[in-house]
């Protein structure tokens, strides 16, 4: 009969298995041994220490040729009793670990079927106890049958837990790379929103410009065309990480790059201020990106949506925590309904939660703010 190939294991696992299996085998032919000497067998070397190494040597292969070692190892024992001796452990216990192991593959009906074939056989090789002794006759006979049971049991159950424990793995995975294309969608949402609105706005101007101040147009075409740039970069940075997973790509956005996004607003028309207070050195990777890209979304919505003429933008850095507040003087009524339903607030708030910190949103009397909390402590750079 074919047997599927064993599936290949980490190596800290593939040593362990051999390890159990050593052990069983040890444990197996040890136990076997000491049972007969216990219940007066004499010349063990004559057949029980070598079935015992039978036995036991057949289990260091159990995981590879499972039904193989299951009928060599009940082979044996019937050629044990046939020759004239009388086992001191029953007839099914001596291959207890072989049933186990033969029960977990998927020819469990054969497994039960040959089990019970030994189980009749040694209720009819017993009989002779029979008329001497019915209850010694019946609790060895129930005793083997309720052993065969538990070990197909716990073959059964081993192979469940195992189909359960591979399909967390795989919900988990699925779950992984769920996360991940939020996370990717996010990047590229808001390396393009900012692009947009930033490069709209200087097309506008160059347009505007074009005729009357021919220098103007050709410095905010410009513009345009290096915040592209940047933009083209980051998400060639991103795509060669999601596609190569390679260390050579340009590094993701951090605090020190908050300056280049205040001045791509300025250049837009916007005037910005841009106020922090601690040390921002002291703020790991994760949490670093999340405020970028706040403030970076926050400052694209008021180009795009609030008609603002002026934003401020305060970062606190504290020992355990970072607070990002974007504040604008544009229309609250109208601007403010378009940034809260669209995908980019939504995604700063994903992001921040992620990292358990809030977000929170909407108009002020003088027009929009938007504020986060994001947590530092116990973030990895």
């Amino acid at each position: 009969m074919a047997e599927s190939p064993p599936r290949r294991e980490p190596s800290p696992v593939r040593h362990f298995a051999r390890i159990t299996d050593v052990a069983l085998a040890v444990v197996t032919a040890v136990f076997f041994v000491a049972v007969a000497l216990a219940t007066g067998v004499s010349g063990p070397w004559h057949a029980t220490i070598p079935l015992a190494l039978i036995l036991g040597g057949l289990l260091l292969v159990r995981r590879r040729w499972p039904m193989t070692v299951l009928l060599l190892s009940i082979g044996g024992i019937l050629v044990y009793h046939l020759t004239g001796n009388a086992s001191p452990a029953g007839w099914i216990w001596p291959a207890a670990v072989a049933y186990f192991t033969a029960a977990t593959t998927s020819r469990v009906r054969w497994v039960a079927a040959i089990g019970l074939a030994q189980l009749v056989y040694s209720a009819v090789d017993f009989r002779w106890v029979l008329d001497r002794n019915p209850a010694r006759y019946v609790i060895h006979v129930a005793g083997e049958g309720l052993l065969l049971a538990v070990l197909i049991a716990a073959g059964l159950a081993y192979v469940v837990a195992m189909r359960w424990r591979e399909r967390w793995r795989e919900t988990d995975s699925r779950a992984r790379a769920v996360e991940e294309r939020l996370r990717v969608s996010h990047e590229v949402h808001d390396i393009i929103a900012h692009t947009l609105a930033v490069v709209g706005v200087q097309l506008n101007v160059a347009a505007d410009t074009l005729e009357e101040d021919p220098a103007a147009a050709a410095a905010a075409l410009r513009l345009a065309k290096d915040v592209r740039n940047r933009a083209m970069a980051d998400l060639r940075s991103l795509i060669a990480v999601l596609r190569y997973h390679s260390g050579d790509t340009a590094p993701p956005p951090d605090l020190a790059s908050l300056g280049t996004l205040v001045a791509d607003a300025r250049a837009a028309g916007l005037e910005v201020t841009l106020d922090e207070h601690g040390d921002p050195t002291a703020v790991p990777a994760i949490p670093a990106i999340a405020v970028y890209r706040v403030v970076q979304e926050s400052l694209a919505n008021t180009l795009k949506h609030a008609a603002a003429s002026r934003a401020e933008v305060t970062i606190g850095y504290q020992p355990r925590s970072v607070t990002v507040e974007i504040t604008d003087n544009g229309r609250a009524d109208t601007g403010g309904t378009d940034v809260i339903q669209g995908h980019g607030l939504t995604g700063m708030r994903e992001r921040v939660s992620a990292l358990g910190g809030t977000l929170t949103a909407g108009p002020t009397p003088g027009g929009f703010a938007v504020r986060a909390d994001i947590p530092v402590a116990g973030s990895t750079a």
